[in-house]
């Protein structure tokens, strides 16, 4: 895992704008109808080409493939994991019941999309991971996109997949006698995708909203100290499914879920850091950008880094199409390479995805790479600051 040895390096967590095209392909299988597998895969590919030049071009160091060949940064599994099938819907978040007017308005969007709260399939039968050759060819997609670019691509190529978590709070289990036989066996699904992910020389970024929105979602009728035993468990299952895998391959992101809305009914980073902190993982990659929980970049301090660790911060809100200013970038970057200690250990980031389930991103394409590039130039201002190079 690179370091900023010489300058703050830009990354960011994964998700990126899809065609319109593409995404009506994805909205259109999700709702049930016939789609040709052959129309996404070829858009799928196109669109994987042109976010990693759009990546390069506005200066991102650590980029990935956007998730263009996968609908959902999680929901995908169903297509190649068995045991998946039939639908539900998810409980409603905490803050948006709080809130009913702001709920009406959400659900007043009306576009093409694909949703990771209703109509979700559920676990009706053994889970297991059965389509690796998908996974594969992703893979193969994104390092034959790499090549083409030649030598001005990333400095660092990275890919994500889902925590158990998230599947297993998501994907309603009616299978397994226990909710820990669920997440175990998602766990060891999970294992054979992280290690192919590894395997074809990329960074493997752990999804995981799950170590902080379920407080607020399935956990929001319950103390916090019953959603906190729900986060170590989760975090012991990863560290099983990373037994084959070098610490300083993986990184592990964490939020409270990737939607514009009140937030107030969060939990704060304090008191799931010290759980969150025990993932054997590289680095970190945590939400110091918006609004809500700007302020928890001195929770960093409280982060156990050794051995070359990192913390990506969140400098960008991907909800806003606000364009931070490079200036206020630099002063993030800042802050937090002063609690850590070390400017080194320090990445520039996003908050969290652009786009994280087809079409139901907030900011327009043009402007995430507007904000992209706003970040990079942030980062070369804090890296004079910091007197590095």
């Amino acid at each position: 895992m690179l370091h900023s040895e010489h300058r703050i390096l830009t990354t960011h967590t994964g998700s990126l704008p899809r065609p319109p095209a593409l995404t009506a392909l994805y909205a259109r299988r999700a709702a049930g109808e016939s789609v040709d597998a052959a129309a996404i895969d070829a858009a799928g590919k196109a669109a994987t080409r042109d976010v990693v030049r759009q990546q390069i071009a506005a200066g991102i160091d650590v980029g990935n493939n956007g998730e263009q060949m996968r609908e959902a940064f999680f929901l995908y599994v169903r297509h190649r994991m068995s045991g998946f099938g039939g639908s539900w819907n998810r409980k409603p978040m905490a803050d948006a019941l709080r809130y009913p007017g702001f709920r009406a308005w959400g659900d007043s969007a009306n576009r093409p999309s694909v949703s990771n709260r209703d109509g979700v399939p559920k676990a009706i039968g053994e889970v297991r991971y059965v389509d690796v050759a998908a996974l594969q060819a992703e893979c193969s997609e994104f390092r034959a996109t790499l090549d083409e670019i030649g030598g001005g691509g990333f400095a660092e190529p990275f890919m994500t997949s889902p925590s158990p978590g998230i599947i297993a709070a998501a994907l309603l289990n009616e299978y397994y006698d226990t909710f820990d036989a669920y997440l175990a066996a998602l766990g060891e699904a999970l294992r054979l995708e992280y290690e192919t992910i590894v395997a074809s020389g990329f960074l493997l970024q752990i999804d995981a909203p799950d170590l902080a929105l379920e407080r607020h979602v399935s956990y929001q009728d319950q103390p916090t100290s019953a959603f906190v035993e729900f986060v170590e468990h989760v975090v012991a299952t990863i560290n099983l499914a990373l037994r084959n895998i070098p610490r300083e391959k993986v990184r592990l992101h964490a939020c409270w879920g990737n939607y514009e809305g009140p937030h107030d009914c969060d939990v704060d980073l304090a008191e799931i850091l010290p759980a969150i902190s025990r993932a054997k993982v590289g680095g970190w990659v945590l939400p110091f950008a918006n609004p809500r929980h700007a302020h928890e970049y001195r929770c960093a301090a409280n982060l156990p880094l050794d051995d070359g660790q990192v913390v990506v911060a969140g400098v960008i809100d991907p909800l806003t199409n606000f364009v931070e200013h490079p200036e206020v970038v630099a002063d993030r970057i800042e802050r937090v390479a002063q609690v850590v200690g070390d400017p080194r250990r320090v990445l520039a980031g996003t908050d969290c995805g652009f786009d994280t389930s087809a079409g139901r991103g907030r900011v327009a394409a043009d402007v995430v790479w507007a904000k992209l590039a706003a970040m990079a130039e942030g980062a070369r201002i804090a890296s004079r600051r910091l007197g590095m190079g």
